[in-house]
Order: C-alpha cells, then structure tokens, then sequence
C-alpha cells in the first residue's frame, strides 16, 4: 500500500507546536517510542525481512516459524486458565523477577483513603476497578454484563460532546491541521469527564450504571443462517445529574493483554507502509495511522494501543488506565482524583492517597514494573498449524482478503536493552491502523483522528484461547458477538467484501475459517 508523502514527510517531532511552519526534519521514524534504543537494520537484513514476510504461496503446508508467533518470546500453549499470564519464553532469571514484581502491582487492590495501607490507599473515589487484573481478567479479554446479577467490571464506557470550535485547542489539532486533516472536535462531558465510572468509594455515589438491551438479527449464509445480537447501550441511573447534551457513549470491553511488547517494538515505517488513506491501489482498503500527541514526550506519536489506538506507549496506556479505570495517580497523569471534573467538587476535595514519600499514589518505579510486566506477557505457541482444515481455513482466509488489514506478520526492531522484543519475527494479525468497520460497528464517537465508524484492526493472535482462559467467546470491542463466525460478520465498511465471501463460501470452507482463526 502506499502512504501519501505529505503524511510520510509531515511526521516530526514537534516542540509545543511552534515548528508547525518549519520543513520537515525527519521520516517516520521520528514517530516510534523515544525510549526505544534501535539499531538501524542494514540492507540485507531489510531484503531478508521483504523475503519472511511476505504473503504465502503455498496452502498445503505450514509456514517457517508459523508455529512460535511471538518469535524467542513465545511460550508454550498452556491448557489452563493462565496461558495469557506467563513471562516471555527468551526472558533470563533476573528480568522475571521484575515481571513477577509487576504482576504483584497489576492484581493489587486498592482501598480507599485515609487507610492504614499506605502503599495501596488512594482508590477512586469514583472508579471501574480495584486493580488492573480485575478488567484485563487473567490477562485476557472482558465481557459485557452477562445479566442483572453481572457486573460490568471487565468493561467501560467513554463519553464526549461534540466541540464545535474554529480556534486549535490542543498540540494535537495544530499538527493534525498541518497535514490537512480535519480534526475529529470533541471534548469531556463537563460533569462526567472522559469516561463514566460505576463504582465510588463510601460517601460518593457511582456516575451510572452499565444497561444495554439486544435484539436478535437473521444473517443468511450459505448453506444455512446464523443469528447476531445487536445491543443499544445506556447509561442509566446517572449520579450526577444529566449528561451534556449531544453526548456520545462509546462502550468498550478491556482486551487481552499478551505481547504488547512486540507491538510497540514493531517499527512505525512498517506499519505506516499498509497504510492507504486515499486507496490509491483501488484494493477497497483504506487504512490510516491514529496519530496522537504523547503526554510523556511532549511530541506527536503513532498510536497503537487501545480500541481506537489511543496510547501511543505500553506506559502510557497504563498510566491512562490507573486514572480513568481505578483512580490512582502517577508521574505521568498526577491528579489523585483520576476522572473527577471540577463540577465533582466533592470528589476533587475527598483524601487521596498521594501525601507519602510516593509521591504520587503509583510512583516512578511502581509504574515502570507495571509496564514491564504489561510489555512481557508472553504469546502462547500455535495448535494444529499442520491440520488440514486449518491449512484450508487458512486459504480461505487470504482469499477473502482478511489478511489486508490483520496483516500476519512483522518482524521487530533490533534493539539494545530490551532483548526479549528484539528482531522477532512476530504474527500478529494485525495492521495497527484505523479502518472505516461501517454502520453496524460504528459507536459514532471520534477519538484523536478516528471518526466515530472507524476502529483499529485488533491483533488475532491468542485468539482461539479466549474460552480457555476467560471462560467465554464473546468478541469485537464491545462483546457482541458471541462466536468468532459472528464478529467475522459483523464487519462492514472496508471489510465488508471479506465479510460477504465469508458468507458465501460453503460450510465446510467457512467452518474450517473458524478453525484456523482458533489455532492462532
């Protein structure tokens, strides 16, 4: 694909906006995370890198490595509920220690402030969770309530107003405008911020709760029928008064959390090679990068991580998730009371747990175990890559088209300090980019430069491990489908040809599509 060199070029790094009108001074890489140390790739290291990933040829047989997805860092493929919570298979004794620490972080509990527990206090006071593992359940995806006796614990709602403003009002919309994009306006809601929250500490009342309503829809398929549900979310009993007016909901499950580190390791150049934003190739692909300002380093960055890729950094994404989700500040976002708005003036003058030697409630070192534990959860091994209807699901797959968007495979940066990412061939199934899904998965909410129809492609792989590990099937961003057939048809927009030869093909292609999507 190609990627216009307006964009390509236009990618800089930017001090406080003032070198808007400067020429550009340097390529995409200027877009991957500073933190990363890299050693430039030689030219025969990049024609080795064209010659692995590129598209198969042969369906009959398993691909080289097509067994080990996360590369060295892959684990073994565990029969258990913890197959998403291990290390990475090429980390050494000393850096697992680190990665246990941080687990340690990732499943406390928070408690409420004044407490007795200096080093946990601090939750809330309006929150989602009293720690990270209770959304990203054994690391693993979330689920919508399953009923009214069913909390909502695995998964949020965002919600903004539209902005209707002529005047640049961040960092973000000034470099967005540079490169000829219309920023997507839109704001907190005044009283309930960026995100609602339904649970609060003693003598705080939740924003709301969590409702939604399905309806049963018939799709037909060849050779038989299958049935969607659609939901209508709400945010019902409000504590705080009405929302703003015009504003929009967006409901998101927390998604699984293994090889994040791999990811963030893979270079911005390959990613932002897929991208088309004009489908200048006439393919019906259209996929665009989400580009973000990045609190931690002042500068536009390439987002990669979040429902609409709305972090740019594993760090990050962790630090937004200790405010919005459970309350709790960091170096990075260090106000105590997370999402209160100054309308919850209450909230906002409540005891927090930030007046200790941390500093904040999540000090600098707590919050670099949590990212390191995050970076290296390990990516399970393949099943059955050798079983002829998975070798036959795989050839469905690429001739639907799939594979545009969940791109398999990359291989990752070298890099000097973190040797469990480095130079891994790595399968994915994903492109990182934002992808116009259509009506029927549209939340109508833009975020940074997604509109409200677009999503980014989400990784596949791990997939097949849900039930294991979480103990359900439920899929898409917000736990619609209950089957993986189901969230292949729910796609539209650019995937809707992809979708339609799905439902086209017979049974037996499309049952051995399911099975080659659950070896992953």
């Amino acid at each position: 694909m190609i990627l216009r060199a307006t964009l390509l070029s236009a990618l800089i790094v930017i001090a406080g906006g003032a070198a808007l009108a400067e020429p550009p001074r340097a390529s995409a890489d200027g877009l991957m995370a500073p933190f990363l140390n890299v050693i430039p790739r030689t030219a025969e290291e990049a024609a080795r890198i064209a010659r692995v990933t590129a598209a198969p040829g042969d369906f009959t047989a398993p691909e080289p490595f097509e067994d080990n997805p996360a590369g060295g860092a892959t684990v073994r493929a565990r029969s258990d509920a913890d197959a998403f919570s291990q290390p990475s298979g090429n980390i050494s004794f000393e850096r697992e220690l680190d990665f246990k620490v941080g687990n340690g972080l990732f499943r406390k509990l928070w408690v409420s402030s004044p407490s007795s527990t200096l080093a946990s206090d601090g939750l809330g006071p309006i929150y989602n969770a009293r720690s990270c593992q209770r959304c990203h359940l054994k690391d693993g995806r979330g689920h919508p309530p399953e009923g009214s006796e069913d909390s909502a614990a695995s998964m949020f709602m965002r919600v903004s107003v539209p902005a209707k403003k002529a005047v640049v009002a961040s960092k973000i919309e000034a470099f967005l405008l540079s490169l000829g994009d219309t920023p997507q306006h839109s704001r907190p809601d005044p009283v309930y911020g960026g995100q609602l929250q339904d649970f609060g500490v003693l003598g705080h009342p939740a924003e709301y709760r969590l409702a939604v309503t399905w309806e049963e829809v018939v799709v037909p398929l060849q050779g038989g029928v299958a049935r969607l549900r659609h939901p209508t979310w709400r945010a019902a009993d409000l504590g705080y008064g009405p929302l703003a007016e015009g504003a929009m909901l967006s409901p998101r499950v927390a998604p699984q959390m293994i090889g994040l580190g791999l990811l963030e390791a893979i270079p911005a150049q390959d990613i932002l090679a897929h991208a088309d934003p004009e489908d200048s190739d006439a393919d019906g692909i259209s996929g665009r990068p989400q580009i973000l300002w990045s609190f931690e380093f002042d500068r536009p960055m390439l987002g990669r991580f979040g429902w609409k890729a709305g972090a740019a950094t594993i760090r990050e994404q962790s630090a937004s998730a200790f405010a919005g989700d459970i309350g709790i500040s960091t170096p990075l976002f260090p106000a105590p009371w997370g999402d209160c708005t100054e309308a919850q003036a209450t909230c906002r003058a409540a005891p927090h747990g930030d007046g200790d030697e941390r500093g904040t409630e999540v000090d600098r070192e707590g919050l670099d175990l949590v990212t390191f534990y995050s970076r290296n959860l390990g990516v399970p091994a393949r099943r059955d890559t050798g079983s002829p209807p998975v070798l036959n699901g795989k050839r469905v797959f690429h001739e639907a088209g799939c594979a545009s968007c969940h791109v398999p495979k990359f291989v990752t940066d070298r890099l000097e300090g973190q040797p469990e990412q480095s130079f891994q061939l790595i399968w994915p199934f994903t492109d990182l980019l934002l992808h116009d899904m259509g009506e029927g998965l549209a939340d109508h909410r833009p975020e940074g430069r997604a509109t409200g129809r677009e999503w980014k492609t989400p990784p596949l792989w791990g997939i097949g491990l849900t039930p294991q590990v979480n103990g359900h099937s439920y899929y898409l961003h917000d736990g619609r489908a209950r089957s993986l057939l189901e969230a292949v048809l729910w796609h539209g927009g650019e995937a809707q040809p992809a979708r339609d030869h799905v439902a086209q093909v017979t049974p037996r292609d499309r049952a051995d599509l399911i099975r080659y999507l659950e070896s992953l």
